[in-house]
């Protein structure tokens, strides 16, 4: 099974394939925003990705749309609420330091 390790505490947890990147970030005791509770309509759950993009799932449309209203979006940029884990490698992600969404 993958493991996320949640930057910067450093927290590492396992991650189920299917599972969003939001969810396993809230089930390891990580304070994250969610606004609009998973459905990308508000990019405050905008993290970093920073090894293991190719585990998980591609940027979809909705996403694609969010982050280009969000400002400070780089290419390591995703919407934790919808980055499914594939299980294919571990991944580390960095949780943003302020609120990026509206």
């Amino acid at each position: 099974m993958p493991t996320v390790t949640i930057m910067p505490s450093g927290k590492t947890v396992e991650a189920a394939e299917g599972a969003t990147l939001l969810q396993i970030i809230m089930s390891s005791g990580e304070e994250i925003n969610h606004k609009c509770e998973g459905k990308a309509e508000c990019g405050s759950c905008h993290i970093f990705v920073h090894e293991g993009r190719k585990g998980i799932s591609k940027v979809a449309r909705e996403e694609n749309e969010r982050l280009d209203s969000i400002v400070g979006v780089g290419s390591k940029s995703r919407l934790a609420c919808q980055a499914k884990i594939l299980g294919t490698e571990n991944i580390k992600v960095e949780l943003l330091g302020f609120s990026s969404g509206f």
